[in-house]
């Protein structure tokens, strides 16, 4: 059952952050992709308060997953995890969460941009 669930959370928390960049380009999804990057938001910098900058439910409990299958020394965040797994390459924590803060923003911005201008053109 944790090799199942290891896997799922590896394409399910994958997805999300994908979708988190891109989802906005399709205006069916572009409501949709504007709560998931707030929810983002919202976990990283106020659940962030309590429990560290970056906090991310779906690695919270990935990581739970994957010390029941015997990984002990999990990266700080899933994308460095991300990263390290598809690459091999061993990438710096804070880089990767430079990166990660700018790329939420810009989609952020982006999906706020479009929805306003969708919402806007329907009045």
């Amino acid at each position: 059952m944790y090799y199942f669930l290891d896997k799922f959370f590896f394409v399910f928390h994958s997805s999300i952050i994908v979708f988190n960049l891109f989802g906005w380009i399709w205006k069916k999804t572009r409501l949709l992709n504007l709560i998931t990057l707030l929810l983002t938001f919202f976990s990283w910098f106020f659940l962030g308060i309590w429990y560290g900058f970056g906090y991310c439910p779906c690695t919270d409990w990935h990581w739970q997953v994957r010390e029941k299958l015997g990984y002990y020394d999990m990266p700080s965040s899933y994308l460095e995890f991300l990263i390290e797994s598809i690459t091999g390459l061993n990438v710096s924590s804070k880089l990767v969460d430079i990166f990660a803060v700018i790329f939420l923003l810009f989609a952020i911005c982006i999906s706020t941009y479009v929805n306003f201008r969708d919402f806007k053109r329907r009045k």
